[in-house]
């Protein structure tokens, strides 16, 4: 599986100091300093000309002139472009076609759920209901724009004040252009049973994510192990998830969205409805 086209998390509080060889400005934005850096560019801290705190995202000048790298985060542009969601972080600007391509989003604080939970401890009672409901939510909004984020997993889930965000629209895609074809992008352990078998991303690949991403949330560990890859994709194409832990109110529902078979897990709104009461 190629290693995911992606950025570190923008939802970190802290901004470490600008470096020597740091742009200053990108497009309108002043930047105030580095969120992260990882092997696809930078994501920087930043402040509009109106005051308001921005996540910039910058691909490394290395990378820039790369036409698959390039396209790869015109597509994210376009993808979140598209979205209109309080659980995805809003577009605020994008230059795709500039020398040091950027993209800005409203800056989330908080930590990711990855660092939530090895920092801290799993989630419980109304955190994670708050977790599960916003999620889905997410996904439901991406869904309706025509986007398959097939990235969900806990290093982009930012948890904010206001309820948790759903981030990095790196390998997202529009309904209309999935493929059987090309190259299984994702993350190893965190990818649907169809695709491991070679069918496109769905929004129910999604979906199965969210299964995931709540027996994580809930007990910190993946449901399908932490071991070799290969043998995590035997265990998910087999439907062997671990749910020990998990709260039972939640075991029906997640069960559901773990089938193997992608036309018997709920959708994003069927999830909505029955985390209601």
């Amino acid at each position: 599986m190629p290693t995911p086209y992606s950025f570190p998390s923008p939802g970190f509080t802290e901004a470490a100091p600008l470096g020597a060889h740091d742009p200053r400005r990108l497009g309108p934005y002043r930047l105030l300093g580095r969120l992260g850096s990882g092997g696809m560019g930078t994501v920087y801290l930043a402040r509009s000309r109106f005051g308001r705190l921005v996540a910039v995202k910058a691909v490394h000048p290395e990378l820039a002139d790369e036409a698959e790298y390039r396209q790869r985060f015109t597509r994210e542009v376009n993808a979140l472009r598209r979205v209109r969601s309080r659980f995805v972080p809003r577009f605020a600007g994008a230059a795709p076609g500039a020398d040091t391509p950027w993209l800005a989003t409203g800056h989330i604080a908080g930590p990711t759920l990855r660092r939530r939970v090895e920092k801290v401890r799993p989630l419980r009672d109304g955190a994670l209901a708050r977790l599960c409901a916003g999620v889905a939510a997410a996904l439901a909004d991406i869904h309706r724009a025509g986007i398959v984020h097939r990235d969900l997993k806990p290093d982009n889930v930012i948890l904010s004040p206001k309820g948790p965000r759903v981030v990095d629209f790196g390998v997202a895609v529009p309904g209309s252009e999935r493929s059987a074809r090309g190259p299984l992008w994702g993350t190893p352990g965190w990818v649907a049973p169809e695709r491991l078998r070679g069918a496109p991303a769905t929004a129910a690949s999604d979906v199965f994510n969210w299964g995931q991403l709540t027996v994580y949330a809930a007990t910190g560990r993946n449901p399908f192990g932490t071991i070799a890859p290969e043998a995590i994709a035997q265990r998910i194409l087999r439907g062997e998830a671990d749910l020990i832990g998990l709260p039972m109110e939640y075991l029906p529902l997640v069960r559901t969205a773990l089938d193997v078979v992608p036309e018997r897990r709920p959708t994003p709104e069927q999830l909505l409805l029955s985390l209601a009461p």
